[in-house]
């Protein structure tokens, strides 16, 4: 009898009930959950083989691949804590997160071998690393045939350091238990009614909160399969879609947007299609409308690292009476929105998310200050802003560090983005505050035109005039050829800020 409580205990837990169905499907290769279990097992063994302890960090660089999966329940089992690394960093970003999170083992790609080695050359090498390939899996097929590894794991244990984006100053470690992460799963099990035969794309990067927690874990939880692919790509989604007759898929805007711009689009065969998740920033309400003609509604949603990350969910059968909303709260999620001095917002007044429950991190790996000053009362304060309305359905309005006050009055760039995203010809745009001796700070857009389109300032301008308030109306507009985002699809509003705020 396992006395584990956390991830590490699934794989077993899913064989035993349905050891022949396939968990993962990568570039045609199957695996069982008889097959996860096996594999998983033995890694656990290889891995206490060279060290491994309870407590210890095992990092993992690399794409989508089962080997991450496997080395997520492989430290579960060790009571060791996965440290996933987004791909997209550079060496002295990556150098950062293994001497911060003090991973002892790091498993990774091929495809990454220099970029480690570059990392190599700026700190003092991990104790273990293997590459995934030949070297991991002698690794596995080195490993004694043991049995289970017993070693107790409770709901409160440590399980996952995941850095946030970072997209001012260093990244902070949130630290998810197995409780945090097993409860999000539960949430996600509930508000998206999950079948036990339910196939879910796995596109969207593993490394990120949403990809790994939202989709493919309450998936693996439920018995379903997941097809995963290393990297996004529009067409290859369709692909997949019609091959694998994919049930659930979850993306941000920008992977929705790029799909929908493909010219099979019309004619692709998307029957099988049954969940159609969406997060990381508002859907646009062009991109709702693109995706209803073919008879597909969002369902929209919105978290954060730090909650593992569900906090509210917009079902399908309000996805249209509240459409722009981010919902209402999960099933065992709590949510608040309040003025600065903490007292609850008025119906339709602005103000910050605060999220509290059992999913919700206990807080940032090594940093007691940062953690204590993230939590008030036990709420963890999101620093996003929002309002509540009459039904209980709260729409995320934007950052409160993102609001720009002109004259006086806040604008919300996240209202303005959604505005100009309805002109055919702006495929991208980002809002921020620039200086003005007048109004403290005054708008400006930052546009990425459809090619070819010919497409002028002053018209993206003027197609805002009698739709938006004229304050909220760009005063400029600039031009680019692309927006810079963080690997999960993120705007980078700092980085547009430092790249065209001050032209």
């Amino acid at each position: 009898m396992t006395r584990n409580e956390g991830l590490g205990s699934w794989p077993a837990r899913r064989a035993r009930k349905t050891p022949h169905r396939t968990a993962l499907v990568h570039e045609g290769a199957t695996t069982s959950y008889a097959e996860l279990h096996s594999r998983t097992t033995r890694l656990a063994h290889a891995l206490r083989g060279t060290g491994v302890r309870r407590g210890d960090r095992i990092a993992y660089l690399g794409p989508n691949h089962p080997s991450f999966l496997e080395t997520l329940f492989a430290a579960g089992a060790l009571g060791a804590v996965f440290v996933p690394l987004n791909t997209r960093l550079a060496a002295p970003e990556i150098a950062y997160q293994l001497r911060d999170s003090g991973a002892g083992t790091l498993l990774y790609s091929p495809a990454h071998a220099g970029l480690v080695g570059e990392v190599n050359g700026t700190m003092t090498p991990v104790r273990t690393s293997a590459e995934v390939g030949a070297p991991y899996e002698r690794l596995i097929a080195d490993a004694p045939a043991a049995g289970p590894i017993d070693e107790p794991v409770t709901g409160d244990d440590l399980c996952l350091i995941m850095y946030t984006s970072g997209t001012t100053g260093r990244p902070k470690g949130a630290m998810l238990t197995h409780a945090n992460v097993t409860w999000n799963a539960v949430n996600v099990l509930i508000d998206h009614d999950l079948t036990a035969d339910e196939t879910a794309l796995v596109a969207a990067p593993l490394f990120h909160t949403a990809g790994l927690n939202m989709l493919t874990l309450p998936v693996l939880l439920k018995g379903g399969t997941c097809v995963l692919t290393g990297s996004f790509d529009p067409d290859a989604t369709l692909d997949l879609i019609e091959r694998h007759a994919v049930t659930f898929v979850f993306g941000v805007p920008t992977m929705y947007e790029q799909i929908a711009r493909r010219p099979r689009w019309p004619d692709a065969d998307l029957s099988s299609l049954r969940l159609l998740t969406c997060g990381g920033s508002p859907v646009p309400t062009p991109l709702i409308a693109a995706y209803q003609q073919r008879g597909l509604t969002f369902q929209q949603g919105y978290g954060m690292t730090e909650a593992a990350p569900g906090t509210l969910f917009l079902d399908a059968e309000h996805a249209l009476s509240k459409a722009g909303s981010a919902g209402v709260p999960h099933f065992f999620s709590d949510v608040r929105v309040v003025r600065p001095d903490l007292t609850q917002a008025g119906t339709d007044e602005t103000g910050e998310v605060l999220v509290h429950g059992p999913h919700v991190m206990p807080g940032y790996w090594g940093l007691p200050e940062e953690s204590a000053a993230a939590f008030t009362d036990g709420w963890f304060r999101s620093g996003d802003a929002a309002r509540i309305d009459a039904d209980g359905y709260i729409t995320i309005v934007d950052r409160l560090k993102d609001v720009i006050i002109s004259g006086g009055e806040n604008i919300y760039p996240a209202e303005v983005e959604d505005a100009l995203l309805a002109h055919p010809d702006i495929v991208e745009c980002a809002v921020i505050g620039v200086p003005d001796e007048t109004w403290g700070e005054v708008p400006r857009a930052v546009v990425v035109p459809r090619e070819g389109s010919g497409l002028a300032p002053d018209e993206v301008s003027g197609s805002l005039r009698g739709r938006l308030a004229p304050y909220k109306i760009p005063k400029s507009v600039v031009m680019a050829q692309e927006l810079p985002r963080t690997a999960s699809g993120k705007l980078l509003k700092p980085r547009v800020r430092s790249l065209y705020g001050t032209l």
